[in-house]
């Protein structure tokens, strides 16, 4: 991209855990904490050649990966996440889509959470919560 001299785009996928902590899941963690962070590394190095660097976050997407492939996400009950759902791949690769795109180029460094509002719940209640009772004042 330095060499052909007229920027580019490059998009890291990480996950909410790049952000929050899991128990249990410390080289996942790492691993995505440190890709985040190569992520920004990267956006600061490469910003002068017109190249941006981002990352997106995802939060439980049906995938075969979460054991959910061909699962209809609006079918799925995640009490623990705000929107209720897990996610769809298709919308990680509808931010992914925007920031490889022209209308991202005063976009370099940051991670776009796209989690169903999951993160805001806190690391080990969004996927894990059994009821609603959250939402009641």
């Amino acid at each position: 991209m330095i060499r052909q001299g007229d920027g580019g785009r490059i998009v890291n996928v990480t996950s909410v855990h790049e952000h929050q902590p899991r128990v249990g899941a410390a080289p996942y963690c790492a691993a995505k904490g440190g890709l985040g962070l190569l992520t920004q590394v990267m956006a600061l190095e490469l910003a002068e050649h017109g190249i941006t660097v981002n990352s997106v976050a995802p939060g439980e997407i049906a995938t075969p990966m979460t054991g959910q492939e061909d699962t209809d996400v609006h079918e799925e009950s995640r009490p623990g996440i705000p929107l209720g759902r897990p996610g769809d791949a298709r919308e990680i690769a509808a931010v992914i889509a925007f920031l490889a795109g022209p209308d991202s180029s005063y976009v370099t460094g940051a991670s776009w959470v796209a989690d169903g509002g999951m993160v805001r719940m806190g690391p080990q209640a969004g996927s894990h919560l059994r009821s609603h009772e959250w939402r009641r004042p």
